[in-house]
């Protein structure tokens, strides 16, 4: 008698093929494990091990940051003469190269870090495209929609145990944290070895059956989508920086809330990516999107009503309502990838998600002055404006 098939694990091995086969989602989760150990303490690197003041090492990081944007436009046109894994393992490299000049940066010496903060930033910002863009080389449809969750899944796991050993390396000092950025460097390494491995690339033929492929024909414009990106993307550093700063300095809650928050984020993200894209399936990429900035807009308004609650109730509420912005965010990364790859021609691709990486990096680097900004002038400014402008980027995606 034959067993019955498991269609769960039928399911994985595909969503593992559709994402680029069992070596490259190695290499997935590998340069997540990476990113996971420098990434949340760079800040932290600056000043403890280069003995930057606070103020200098987030200005340079937030310059390196926008300087590795103008890399991205170099980044689509490679990507549409149809490199596909030599763009990933490049994005890993680069990376270790940044790694590398942290490593090497003597202390004081903010011009070296900058140098570090724009190559790792190229790598980080060039990375989503050229994955993106693999993906919908290998995979169609929905298909690839679940295969990008799938990813997402795993690059949020591999980061957060990442974070956890990062943490633990911290109780060494300034030598834990050196440890740390070079087992980065490693990982990162090893990642590119993987990614390269796969040797997927685009064929001319992907340009259609009529039109032959012409790197330099312009990619579709998509301004109202990527000006409303701009703004979705601020949801993204939410459990970082917005809920810590309401958390610690306005109710003045102990910081294993912050800290619970980001891991029950992370946890939701990684259990519940490719269900709920699954789930939004059922209506257009378009519509998912918008119904994401109306979710993340009310979780906007619902952090507004908890935060008068002060330190007892506050804390717990704001760490109620998180879990509907999570669900935000999770709406939102399942539906704004996958509508460029649905709505850019196969021959401008690359181009399409690299402006796309661009609009979404640009409100990832401007969103903390922002944010410090408006909570500066109270609550009804933070979450108000925020939510505001949220529920506006909706209506301009839904046009």
């Amino acid at each position: 008698m034959t067993a019955p098939k498991n269609p769960a694990k039928g399911r994985t091995r595909e969503l593992v093929r559709a994402t680029g086969g069992p070596r490259y989602a190695v290499a997935i989760g590998v340069d997540a494990l990476g990113t996971g150990l420098l990434r949340p303490f760079l800040l932290l690197y600056a000043i403890k091990v280069l003995a930057l003041s606070a103020p200098a090492a987030g200005a340079t990081m937030t310059g390196g940051i926008v300087l590795a944007l103008a890399a991205m436009p170099g980044v689509g046109r490679w990507l549409d003469r149809g490199a596909r894994s030599a763009v990933v393992a490049a994005s890993m490299l680069i990376r270790v190269v940044g790694t590398a000049l942290l490593l090497a940066t003597p202390a004081g010496n903010v011009w070296m870090f900058a140098a570090a903060c724009m190559f790792l930033g190229i790598g980080n910002q060039a990375w989503p495209a050229a994955h993106a863009a693999l993906v919908a080389t290998i995979a169609q449809g929905r298909e690839r929609d679940a295969a990008l969750a799938a990813a997402r899944s795993l690059r949020n796991g591999g980061m957060g145990i990442g974070a956890l050993i990062a943490a633990a390396a911290l109780a060494g000092g300034t030598s834990g944290l050196r440890i740390a950025a070079a087992a980065t460097a490693v990982a990162y390494l090893v990642a590119a070895g993987l990614a390269y491995s796969v040797h997927i690339s685009a064929s001319p033929a992907t340009a259609g059956p009529h039109t032959p492929a012409d790197p330099d024909e312009p990619a579709p414009r998509m301004g109202t989508l990527l000006a409303a990106n701009v703004i979705y993307a601020f949801c993204l550093n939410i459990p970082e920086i917005a809920l810590p700063l309401v958390l610690i300095t306005q109710l003045h809650a102990p910081a294993w809330w912050s800290a619970g928050i980001f891991v029950t984020n992370t946890v939701l993200v990684v259990t519940l990516q490719v269900v709920v894209t699954v789930w939004m399936a059922r209506f257009s990429r378009r519509t998912a999107l918008v119904i994401a900035g109306v979710i993340i807009s009310v979780s906007y308004l619902g952090f507004l009503a908890a935060t008068p609650l002060g330190g007892g109730w506050g804390a717990p509420a704001i760490a109620g309502v998180s879990v509907l912005c999570a669900l935000g965010e999770i709406v939102y990364a399942g539906s704004a990838t996958p509508l460029v790859t649905a709505i850019a021609p196969p021959r401008a691709v690359g181009r399409a998600l690299a402006r796309f990486q661009l609009s979404s990096g640009f409100g990832l680097a401007v969103s903390p002055a922002a944010i410090t900004a408006l909570a500066a002038a109270g609550p009804v400014a933070l979450w108000g404006t925020l939510a505001t402008a949220t529920l506006v980027s909706a209506a301009a995606v839904a046009r």
